[in-house]
């Protein structure tokens, strides 16, 4: 937003704020004034409450829409014409309300992006040879080393070039938890450095950072709108017509001037058009502060009506981690012999399981037998030499394709192993296998219990999507409850078959998945943010796991959790059932009131400042119910 309409709007807000403070003043004075002075107050402020409501009908009309606006400048009209001066003045104060409440919408909007406005840094400390200088931000570029001391925030998206720290994360993932960091490790905008030291090498600033991305979807969300809140728009165009229509229809079968504004003033919907956006715009700010970031109203629409969940495996439903569970000995060396030269073997390496060789090894406190030369086959593993010994470490093809001989044990416990859906590396002496390890990914706490949650919240169907064999697949499927699931696929098979499983089971558009046809439904995609954007893409709503960073999981999905916490998925679903909830009960509330409203006005108990009295006290219960999907 540009200063100038920054500026109109500061105007526009003092003006109504103004206008509610006077209109009320000149209400309750009126009862203590002359009668002729308390009129021509309220007259004029009515007048000027007038004008803005008359221009926005104007607006509204000149792109062929009818607005709210014209009902009540309409019915304002009316009350001056009719010398209606409590009418008009409680006409004015409602539709100022409304415009305020309006203001409060988009600013619940504009408060979360300056939330995370406010955790950008201006002034930045480079490491520039052996010196340190002071720059701003905006002359920090991709590549720059960037100190950050023990109380500051990152600057910049980067890797760790040196050091140690622990950061809090909580801006981004909304987790207070402090993350150990050190060479090699990822750091993003925004986060604090609560203790050490830390050189970060720049990767990415300003726009491109997660923060910048993060206020970008937050602000595009405020202006999506879902087919709810679309229907309610074209609900209220109809409304509009049919209540200028029953006026008409009023008048020529003989009710009174009094008697039609008094309808008039009862069924102006203006809480309503407030309500439907705002209930929205309170759920996604909850969500930012929570780390999840939901891309506009029509995520939580799809979302609270999913049937079926499609989800990757490794990353999603685990760590991603690998961590070694056995190990085994085929010769005459101990196992604290072979974990040493397997630990040599790794130390040269970058693959995350030669990271998790390493950590196993120092939790049993072995030495490695570190090379005294090392050379990385990219994709098989590692050919490294010791003390006269020719080693090689890597995949049991590696072995094969190397000559190496292979015992019938050795290859009766690698199918063990497989069958249970771990991997495993070998390890060769001098042209012999006589050493193997196996791993496997963990899975993250509470799976079993969150899949249950879901299935609770009306997920019918889980599916698991993995490359692991069949015997592997079904193992984890097995200790997770899942009953669906489909092993060997590569990234192009798996987006094939979510293509396929959407073509025959998914209900996207209908206002209740299920509701068209009992055997389909919206469906889901979990994916953990890295290598699944296609198929984020392709599925009715989308969630990626543990999207900080993952630029391209990001974009493509609806839903991201920006922690890897997987009981954000159960939470979202509530907020998303709540939000969508309260959205029908605002209509509800807006529909009995009306109802109500209508039949104290039949019974002539209402009169035309009964009326706009009634109707601006019931404005504020669709409203206050919004601000319920705001809230845990």
């Amino acid at each position: 937003m540009n200063k100038s309409s920054e500026t109109e709007d500061r105007l526009f807000l003092v003006f109504d704020i103004c206008l509610i403070s006077l209109t009320t003043t000149a209400m309750i004075a009126s009862f203590f004034f002359e009668a002729k002075i308390a009129n021509v107050t309220l007259a004029v402020l009515s007048f000027l409450g007038l004008v803005p409501v008359v221009v926005n009908a104007i607006k509204s009309l000149t792109k062929k829409k009818l607005s709210v606006d014209l009902l009540a400048s309409i019915a304002l009209i009316f009350s001056l014409l009719a010398k209606e001066w409590f009418s008009a003045a409680f006409i004015t104060l409602m539709l100022a309300f409304a415009r305020l409440f309006e203001r409060i919408t988009e600013e619940k909007a504009k408060k979360t992006i300056k939330s995370l406005m406010k955790y950008h840094v201006e002034r930045v400390r480079l490491r520039i040879g052996d010196t340190a200088r002071e720059v701003h931000i905006s002359e920090v570029k991709p590549g720059d080393l960037v100190i950050v001391e023990a109380g500051d925030r990152m600057p910049v998206d980067g890797i760790v070039e040196s050091g140690q720290a622990e950061v809090n994360e909580s801006s981004l993932t909304g987790e207070s938890e402090l993350v150990p960091k050190k060479s090699g490790d990822r750091v993003f905008t925004s986060t604090i450095n609560e203790s050490g030291s830390l050189i970060v090498k720049t990767d990415k600033v300003g726009k491109d950072t997660t923060l910048a991305r993060m206020i970008a979807l937050v602000e595009q969300a405020g202006r999506d709108k879902n087919s709810a809140e679309r229907a309610a728009e074209k609900f209220t165009q109809w409304y509009i017509l049919l209540s200028l229509i029953a006026s008409g229809v009023m008048y020529i079968v003989g009710l009174n001037a009094r008697e039609i504004l008094a309808v008039l003033l009862v069924v102006c919907a203006d809480d309503i058009a407030v309500a439907v956006p705002l209930s929205f715009t309170a759920a996604m700010s909850h969500g930012a502060k929570r780390g999840v970031i939901v891309k506009g109203s029509s995520a939580f629409e799809q979302l609270s009506h999913m049937k079926f969940l499609l989800t990757d495996k490794t990353g999603t439903l685990t760590r991603g981690k690998p961590k070694v569970v056995d190990v085994k000995s085929y010769g005459s060396l101990a196992l604290n012999e072979i974990v040493a030269r397997f630990v040599g073997g790794a130390s040269e390496s970058g693959h995350a399981v030669s990271k998790a060789i390493m950590e196993y090894a120092a939790e049993k406190r072995i030495s490695p037998h570190m090379p005294d030369e090392s050379q990385e086959i990219s994709g098989q593993g590692v050919s490294f030499r010791h003390d006269g010994e020719n080693m090689l470490m890597g995949r049991l093809s590696f072995m094969e394709n190397s000559k190496c001989v292979i015992s019938e044990s050795v290859r009766a416990d690698i199918q063990t192993e497989k069958d249970a859906g771990r991997g495993i590396v070998c390890l060769a002496i001098n042209g012999k296998v006589e050493g193997m390890l196996s791993y496997q990914d963990e899975l993250r706490p509470r799976v079993k219990e969150i899949i249950a949650e879901t299935k609770v919240l009306g997920v019918k169907e889980w599916h698991m999507l993995t490359g692991d064999n069949e015997k592997a697949a079904a193992a984890v499927a097995g200790e997770l409850g899942i009953r669906h699931f489909h092993a060997n696929m590569t990234p192009e098979t798996k987006v094939e078959f979510i293509r396929k499983f959407e073509a025959e089971h998914s209900n996207a558009g209908t206002k209740s998945g299920s509701r068209k046809d009992p055997g389909k439904g919206i469906v889901g995609y979990m994916g953990d943010g890295v290598n699944d954007a296609a198929s984020l893409a392709l599925s009715d709503v989308s969630i990626a796991m543990g999207g900080i960073g993952a630029d391209a999981a990001i974009e493509a999905s609806d839903i991201t959790i920006m922690k890897d916490k997987l009981d954000r998925l159960p939470e979202t679903m509530n907020m998303a059932k709540k939000v969508m909830s309260v959205m029908r009960g605002n209509f509800w509330i807006w529909g009995i009131t009306n109802a109500a409203g209508l039949a104290l006005v039949a019974v002539g108990i209402l009169g035309p400042a009964g009326a706009a009295t009634y109707n601006f006290l019931t404005d504020f219960l669709p409203i206050g119910n919004a601000l319920r999907a705001g809230k845990k």
